[in-house]
């Protein structure tokens, strides 16, 4: 229409690719839905397994009767051993291929019904996710009612609609913290201008605030893992927590009347930390170092933030750290163990946002390299030991064999359920 705003084209636009995008995706999945099972392509192979479950018991022995029967029948006795061992595996291999194929064609059959239930998933999602009653509300008389009214009628619909379902609840989240930032900066008295400047920055900043919530755990779990570090800066103030989050690190050096304030680059996540009345700069960790002064800091501390850095972006970090540290200041780095494989899975890979996992020699080398003396790393964060692989009982075992098998799964343990983070402690 010629009287609508260019926000309201975009956002028309944007309707419009996504919708496209939607019917693409689902003639996509329902093309994918429809596959043939292998029996409905392969028609003779039962058949074939009737005749090799008919064939692979052994014939039976040759008459004794006659010279030339009794030749045969020695002939038969002599190969007797080879024979029994040929039957025993022909049974075993026949048991292989019927128990394979039973649970080949119950996966496959699991397939099809999995991917027709994604199928009509998504024809529900629709109703859902139609940007309609945006378009609507975006001519509602000021930007302010547009934004809320439209992401309070998308989360209303979600929970009337779809509670319960595990999928579409991290979507929710999301959406809430959409709401919780719009509302914030409505709160402010923000004109309709900064409220749509907030809306840009509540979509990019909320999925990632809601995803830390979802994974990294709630603020009470993350408070209780990093209060151990708390007693590391205990006459050390100042300090500095770079991707301070929540400022859950913030508010136990508060309650230890440790002097903290912290850096955010998430809109969200920084408003969160100052409601709680934490001293938060919204900013680029970096730019915010390099604005302290040379030896003015006791302490820097980041936590899951390393990971996320480019590598020049991580020495310039470690160079600048050293830098506005005093003498005996002390640097702290949590980040994922990627020499723990169910860390490095389970963790490190979740994160679409991680850079690049750091080997704890790596970040050592690198902080020693910055200047940092008394480098050490801990490893934190362990495997519960009931998900770990359980030692083999000495019982019916040679004493050295159940040694040697018990010391290849301790091996194994360490390289697989290693502890999933460390932390880098280095001194200036």
């Amino acid at each position: 229409m010629d009287d609508e705003t260019p926000d309201l084209r975009a956002l028309r636009k944007k309707l419009d690719d996504e919708e496209a995008a939607y019917a693409s995706l689902l003639a996509a999945l329902d093309a994918l839905a429809g596959f043939p099972l292998p029996l409905e392509r392969l028609p003779e192979q039962p058949a074939h397994m009737k005749r090799i479950n008919a064939l692979w018991e052994a014939p039976a022995p040759p008459a004794a009767s006659g010279l030339a029967g009794r030749s045969r029948r020695k002939a038969w006795d002599a190969l007797a051993p080879a024979r029994e061992r040929q039957v025993e595996f022909n049974s075993a291999l026949v048991q292989v291929l019927n128990g394979h194929l039973d649970e080949t064609a119950r996966l496959h059959s699991h397939l099809r019904e999995l991917a027709a239930t994604l199928v009509g998933y998504f024809q529900r999602l629709l109703p859902v996710i139609d940007a309609r009653d945006r378009l609507s509300s975006a001519l509602a008389t000021t930007r302010s009612e547009l934004v809320l009214e439209a992401f309070d009628r998308r989360q209303e619909a979600l929970a009337r609609r779809l509670e319960g379902l595990l999928a579409l609840r991290d979507r929710l989240e999301a959406v809430s913290e959409e709401v919780r930032a719009l509302r914030g900066a409505l709160d402010a008295g923000a004109p309709p201008p900064a409220v749509a400047a907030a809306a840009a920055r509540a979509a990019a900043d909320s999925t990632y605030a809601a995803f830390e919530n979802r994974f990294r755990g709630s603020a009470e779990e993350v408070r209780e893992r990093l209060a151990s570090y708390a007693g590391l800066f205990e006459g050390k103030g100042p300090v500095v927590d770079l991707g301070c989050g929540r400022g859950e690190f913030l508010e136990t050096l508060r309650e230890k009347g440790i002097g903290a304030r912290g850096v955010e680059g998430n809109v969200h996540l920084a408003r969160e930390c100052r409601l709680k009345g934490l001293d938060v700069t919204r900013g680029d960790l970096l730019a915010f170092l390099r604005a302290e002064a040379d030896v003015s800091l006791g302490g820097v501390f980041a936590a899951q933030v390393a990971e996320h850095l480019p590598p020049a972006v991580l020495e310039q970090v470690l160079r600048e750290a050293h830098r506005v540290l005093r003498p005996g200041g002390l640097l702290v780095i949590e980040t994922v163990n990627p020499r723990s494989v169910v860390g490095f899975l389970e963790v490190y890979n979740r994160d679409l946002t991680h850079e690049r996992p750091l080997h704890p020699d790596t970040l050592r080398f690198l902080a020693a390299a910055c200047g940092f003396t008394d480098v050490r790393v801990e490893l934190r964060s362990p495997v519960d030991p009931a998900a770990r692989l359980q030692a083999v009982p000495a019982d019916g075992l040679p004493p050295r064999a159940a040694e040697a098998l018990n010391e290849n799964i301790e091996r194994l343990n360490g390289l697989l359920y290693g502890p999933q983070e460390y932390a880098l402690l280095a001194r200036r």
